[in-house]
């Protein structure tokens, strides 16, 4: 929280302090960075960077208009991937599963070795049923990222809706996930099976941004090595530097996909 302080001096360089607004929203400081946005665009005037850490910040304080507006006017520059992938997590919290998976598959397009947007595509395919289609994007993060808890736990998660669950077994244990993982990676598996709620009063991204977004592409197969293993757990935070003998896992996808509580500066 010592970064959040409103006792930190405004940073010199340019770089520097938008790495400390990143920083903050990435230990959940999201108000603070808000904050920390706008003494930026004071002192050094806008930028697509600072855009993209403003629509962050807007999306996970409930800001939801605003936050879609944003990443639609990002959309087409340097941070269009991220901006998609931005647009996927709102539609996926408002229920619309045609629209999450158009735009997170435009983020995967644009940057197609991004675990996490990977990871997120999968999950969002797994929870709108598609369960065959989500395999080719969480077997590729898997295997672009070997060494990932995350990785290995959404895959698992997605054996398991495939009855696979010996496969599942055999991708938790090489990842060593703890007990209590394998059981988080169970209880989501479980809820996954369970028929999707309909969302409350589900709001529509704007029409420029909605028709803006481009097909998924076609399924292609998976890499062999991964086309048994079984499916990932995706989390709020995209990397994951955990090792592997203390392979616990982040918050599910579920609740990153549901729609959040307001972010408050003792956030995790």
């Amino acid at each position: 929280m010592a970064l959040a302080s409103p006792e930190v001096a405004p940073q010199d360089d340019k770089q520097l302090y938008l790495e400390l607004i990143s920083k903050m929203q990435q230990q959940g400081a999201y108000y603070a960075s808000l904050a920390h946005v706008e003494a930026y665009r004071q002192r050094y005037g806008d930028s697509p960077q600072l855009r993209l850490l403003n629509a962050d910040a807007l999306r996970e304080t409930g800001q939801r208009e605003a936050a879609l507006t944003m990443y639609g006017s990002l959309t087409s520059g340097p941070q269009a991937a991220a901006a998609w992938h931005g647009l996927g997590l709102i539609a996926a919290r408002d229920g619309d599963a045609a629209r999450a998976e158009q735009a997170l598959a435009k983020a995967v397009q644009l940057q197609p070795l991004n675990t996490g947007y990977l990871g997120d595509l999968g999950f969002a395919r797994l929870r709108a049923g598609d369960w065959t289609r989500a395999q080719e994007p969480l077997a590729k993060a898997a295997e672009l990222s070997p060494g990932s808890a995350k990785a290995n736990a959404n895959l698992a998660v997605w054996a398991l809706l495939r009855g696979q669950n010996d496969m599942a077994d055999t991708i938790m244990r090489n990842a060593r996930l703890t007990d209590s993982a394998q059981a988080e990676v169970r209880r989501l598996a479980d809820q996954l099976r369970q028929p999707a709620a309909p969302a409350p009063s589900v709001q529509r991204a704007p029409a420029s941004v909605a028709t803006a977004a481009a097909a998924p592409g076609s399924g292609a197969t998976p890499a062999p090595r991964a086309a048994g293993r079984p499916a990932q757990r995706r989390v709020a935070i995209d990397t994951d530097h955990r090792t592997r003998a203390d392979a616990r896992l982040a918050p599910s996808m579920l609740e990153r996909f549901s729609t959040p509580t307001p972010a408050s500066e003792t956030t995790p």
